[in-house]
């Protein structure tokens, strides 16, 4: 066993590992004690469900609380702790906890799993990451205790708390409640917690340190840049957009405030960035509120995060690379420093790669699943994009998937939260070949 994981690749490792944890939750959830007396649960819908712990995306074909045990329930959230943190940092907290030094390949896996730049990172970042984590986290349930207490009473009123602070936090769209989310629409108090806890998980761990560090440090890198700002531009750009298409959510009117429906509104601008909490009702949200939703979680959020998506910062390096191309410029600047062109090909075969995988899988889905009356592509579309980005938001096709829909959203959902990089330099075996010659160039007429 061991001279076989010696030859596995950073990458292979990665994935097979999720891969691993992926079947050992999906077996466990299939035990009885995982689920609600009299309830059966296939194991089919028990993997479905795993996958989207494990990849933090929040879809689901069964009802959560309904469904699954809080011995099932428990298994879910560690699966969504482990997956929105990677299963390689927690190998690396095992290997610490034993004594164990950490050898060139497991360092090697962490800066994969973390995107670090270099290796001597790995051992700071990695109890940084853990440590920030678990302050967030317990923060989040602390301030959500005096809510939710009275309302569920002690036990489930922290069970909940908890719960629901992993779930933000993690970006995992998954609920635990009784009912449906939309009964907190009115409560500011909770919202406000939950998009920061969202905000916190979706910028990302190297983005923290890089503000918490300032105060000594007196700077910042140029990755935390491009992620502050666009995930700002997103942020605010949304919310106004929001405002403008929905009319202040004028179909809430008759249940909520306008100060309540403004707060609303802010919180549809951050759950697309993969989180996935369907506070408001999408079936309450305009054809334009849905295009927005839809690219907003194609973005999704900034790498080393808890969030899917191609990722802010390839969107800021293409904006860039976009504007530096209609002045002329043949270089890419910003903050005082250049992006090499390096990072701005695989931005751009990032953002192409996506979009063909995207396209592809829904055609195929197009195919096999029913469409409802009056509905047309975007029922599948949507969906696609939801699974492909983890955020968890449905217009109704989860449930309704075929066996063979199924196994094509958790691919879906394992690609996005693994990556599509490291699938293809692992599973496809697919490696970097620098060229030792260049061809004559030749100009071919575009536009």
């Amino acid at each position: 066993m061991k001279k076989i994981f010696s030859k596995l690749t950073p990458p292979q490792v990665l994935t097979f590992g999720f891969l691993a944890i992926i079947f050992v939750g999906a077996f466990i959830l299939r035990m009885p004690v995982s689920q609600q007396t009299g309830v059966h649960v296939n194991f089919l819908d028990a993997l479905f469900t795993a996958v989207s712990a494990t990849a933090i995306t929040g879809l689901t074909v069964v009802n959560t609380a309904a469904t699954w045990s809080m011995f099932g329930q428990v298994v879910l959230l560690v699966m969504i702790e482990i997956g929105a943190l990677g299963f390689m940092t927690f190998a690396v907290l095992l290997f610490a906890i034993t004594g164990q030094r950490l050898d060139l390949k497991a360092r090697l896996m962490a800066q994969q799993a973390l995107n670090l730049r270099n290796l001597a990172d790995v051992k700071s970042v990695l109890s940084y990451v853990f440590s920030l984590s678990a302050i967030i986290q317990i923060v989040g349930a602390v301030l959500m205790l005096p809510d939710f207490i009275p309302r569920f009473g002690i036990g489930r009123g922290i069970y909940l708390s908890l719960a629901s602070s992993i779930s933000a936090f993690g970006n995992a769209g998954f609920t635990f409640f009784d009912k449906p989310v939309s009964f907190l629409q009115n409560d500011p108090y909770i919202l406000i917690i939950w998009m920061l806890l969202i905000t916190a998980g979706s910028l990302g761990f190297l983005v923290w340190r890089d503000l918490l560090l300032f105060h000594r440090q007196r700077r910042v890198s140029l990755h935390t840049k491009v992620a502050l700002n666009v995930s700002g531009w997103l942020i605010g750009l949304s919310f106004a957009m929001f405002l403008f298409t929905e009319n202040v959510l004028a179909p809430l009117a008759h249940t909520s405030s306008l100060g309540h429906r403004i707060l609303d509104s802010l919180f549809l601008a951050v759950v697309p960035r993969t989180a996935g909490l369907e506070v408001v009702p999408l079936s309450n949200i305009s054809a334009a509120g849905i295009m927005i939703i839809t690219l907003l979680m194609f973005v999704g959020g900034t790498p080393g995060s808890t969030s899917g998506g191609i990722k802010t910062t390839t969107l800021g390096i293409l904006w860039m690379q976009s504007l530096a191309a209609l002045r002329g410029q043949e270089q890419v600047n910003f903050g005082g420093r250049r992006f090499s062109p390096k990072i701005v090909i695989k931005a751009m075969m990032l953002a192409v790669i996506s979009i063909v995988f995207v396209a592809a899988v829904s055609l195929l889905l197009i195919v096999t699943e029913t469409i409802p009356k009056g509905q047309g592509m975007e029922y599948i579309v949507f969906e696609v994009i939801s699974a492909f980005s983890t955020t968890g938001f449905s217009l109704g096709l989860t449930p309704h998937l075929t066996n063979f829909g199924e196994i094509v959203i958790m691919i879906v959902m394992f690609i996005g939260r693994v990556g599509l990089y490291t699938v293809m330099f692992s599973v496809m075996n697919i490696r970097e070949k620098p060229s030792s010659y260049q061809y004559p160039t030749e100009e071919v007429i575009i536009g």
